[in-house]
C-alpha cells in the first residue's frame, strides 16, 4: 500500500515537472514586446500613439526655441551701457536687434522709452517680457492635456476591453466559459491602460522639463530688467 501511493505521488511529481518546464519553453517562445502589445490594444493605441508622436513633436519644438532663448552675448549689456552713455542710441537699438532674444527685445523696448519717466519705462519693459514668457510657454497646454488625458484613454481602452469580455460571456449559450475567450479581451483591456501611462508619464516628464527651462529664462528676463533699469539710474 505504502509502495503504490509512493509510485502515485512521484508520478504526479513528474508529470508536475514536465508540466512547468513546458510552459517555461512556451513564455520564452511567446516573449512579449511593446510593438507586439501595441498590436492587440486596438483603435486606441493608434490615438495614443498620434498623441505621443504630438507630444514629442511639441517638446522638440519648444526645447529649441528656450535653447535660442537662454542663448546670448555675457558682453551685451556692458556693450549697451557703452553706447547709451556714449548717447549713441541707435547703435544700441541694432545691437538690441541682431542679438535677438527675449531679453534683448525687452531691452530695446526700453531703450525706445528712454527719456521718458522711470516708472513708464519699467512698465514698457514688463509689459514685453510678459508677451515674451507666453511666447515661451506656447504648447504647453497640449503637452500638459495629454500628460493627464492619455492614461485616461488608456483607462476608457481598459473599460471597453472588460465590456466586451462580459458580452462575450453573455452571448455564450452552452454556459462554458473559455478562458481563451476571457483572455482576449482582458488582454486588450491591460494593454490599453499600459500604453495610456506610457504616454502620460512621458508628456509629464516633458512638460515639467520644459517648465524648468522656461523659469530659467524668466529669472534671465528679471536679471536684464534690473541690470537694464540700474545703468539708466547711473550719474552720467
Amino acid at each position: 500500500m505504502l509502495f503504490q501511493i509512493q509510485t502515485d505521488i512521484d508520478t504526479m511529481l513528474t508529470t508536475v515537472q514536465d508540466s512547468v518546464v513546458a510552459v517555461e519553453e512556451t513564455v520564452t517562445d511567446s516573449s512579449i514586446n511593446l510593438l507586439t502589445m501595441a498590436q492587440y490594444g486596438g483603435w486606441i493605441m493608434i490615438v495614443l500613439a498620434l498623441m505621443l508622436a504630438f507630444a514629442l513633436y511639441l517638446f522638440i519644438e519648444r526645447l529649441v526655441v528656450l535653447t535660442k532663448a537662454t542663448k546670448e552675448d555675457k558682453t551685451f549689456m556692458n556693450r549697451i551701457r557703452d553706447y547709451i552713455k556714449d548717447g549713441n542710441i541707435d547703435s544700441a537699438t541694432k545691437l538690441c536687434k541682431r542679438t535677438n532674444t527675449p531679453s534683448a527685445r525687452m531691452v530695446e523696448k526700453g531703450i525706445t522709452r528712454i527719456g521718458r519717466p522711470m516708472q513708464d519705462v519699467q512698465v514698457a519693459i514688463e509689459n514685453v517680457g510678459n508677451l515674451e514668457v507666453s511666447q515661451l510657454e506656447k504648447g504647453l497646454v497640449l503637452i500638459a492635456t495629454i500628460a493627464a488625458g492619455a492614461p485616461m484613454l488608456g483607462f476608457l481602452g481598459t473599460v471597453l476591453g472588460m465590456v466586451q469580455t462580459f458580452f462575450n460571456m453573455a452571448q455564450n449559450a452552452s454556459g462554458v466559459i473559455e478562458i481563451s475567450a476571457l483572455s482576449e479581451g482582458m488582454y486588450q483591456a491591460m494593454v490599453t491602460t499600459v500604453g495610456g501611462l506610457i504616454v502620460g508619464i512621458l508628456a509629464m516628464f516633458a512638460y515639467n522639463f520644459l517648465v524648468s527651462r522656461i523659469d530659467r529664462v524668466v529669472r534671465q528676463l528679471e536679471s536684464r530688467t534690473m541690470e537694464f533699469m540700474d545703468l539708466l539710474n547711473e550719474p552720467v
